[in-house]
């Protein structure tokens, strides 16, 4: 096969945060798939086709893209963040295991910075720690396995990072979090909503988790919830690195 395939990260938002390598890969690549908000975040150029789909079409994108990469197209596939954090790397490989014939093919993931980092960064350190991602979506899975993995996040003490808090689709998902938590004993834990981190709508609000209102989040908000130690020193918050 003389195509190629690659799975970028895009970054959270700010086009400093697109690494040289993925900046490369969009340069030489023919065509772009991707969720329709991100494929636009790519300069339209001679040469280059776009493919923007609905963020439910992952896995009909990852066929697309394999069958154009098997017929000698450079393609890329883009998500925001870090492609393999709940993004299009699984999907890809999750439609390749239904495709022998493209085996072979040439595919390569190329990291970026992800939500969780970013905001992170802006709110100090705190994932300095232990930490968990959780995806609060459960399109692809049962809300009892959410309800467990919050649960034991909580009993072990991680900070955790809460990726897809609430949609139009979802609007009481993370008010359910936030309960499950709150009965876990986290009631004074600090929670950092970072929405939009990065771009000029960002905004990052703090408070105890007994005070947080799930509403202060969308699908464009990431969500952090420190661990039993977690404080603020002047504007920051930062987890220490030993554990009680």
């Amino acid at each position: 096969m003389t195509g190629s395939l690659t799975i970028a990260g895009l970054g959270p938002g700010a086009e400093a945060l697109i690494t040289p390598e993925v900046s490369t890969a969009l340069a030489e690549a023919t065509d772009v798939f991707g969720y329709g908000p991100y494929v636009v975040r790519v300069p339209a150029r001679e040469g280059l086709t776009l493919h923007p789909s609905d963020n439910r079409q992952e896995a009909r994108r990852a066929v697309d893209a394999m069958r154009l990469a098997s017929e000698g197209r450079s393609v890329v596939i883009v998500s925001s963040g870090d492609p393999g954090v709940f993004a299009m790397a699984s999907a890809v490989f999750e439609a390749l295991e239904d495709a022998p014939h493209w085996h072979s093919l040439p595919i390569r993931v190329l990291p970026g910075v992800t939500a969780m980092l970013a905001a992170a960064a802006r709110a100090g350190a705190p994932l300095g720690h232990d930490f968990c991602a959780i995806n609060l979506s459960d399109n692809l899975k049962p809300w009892k396995t959410i309800e467990k993995r919050l649960r034991l996040a909580a009993e072990a003490d991680f900070a955790i990072a809460l990726y897809n808090p609430r949609s139009v689709s979802r609007p009481d998902d993370l008010a359910r979090a936030f309960e499950i938590l709150m009965q876990a004993g986290c009631g004074a834990r600090i929670v950092i909503f970072a929405h939009a981190v990065t771009t000029a709508e960002e905004r990052i609000t703090s408070l105890p988790l007994s005070e947080a209102i799930a509403e202060m989040a969308d699908m464009r908000t990431l969500v952090i919830i420190g661990n039993s130690l977690t404080r603020r020193v002047g504007s920051w918050i930062y987890a220490p690195r030993r554990a009680s």
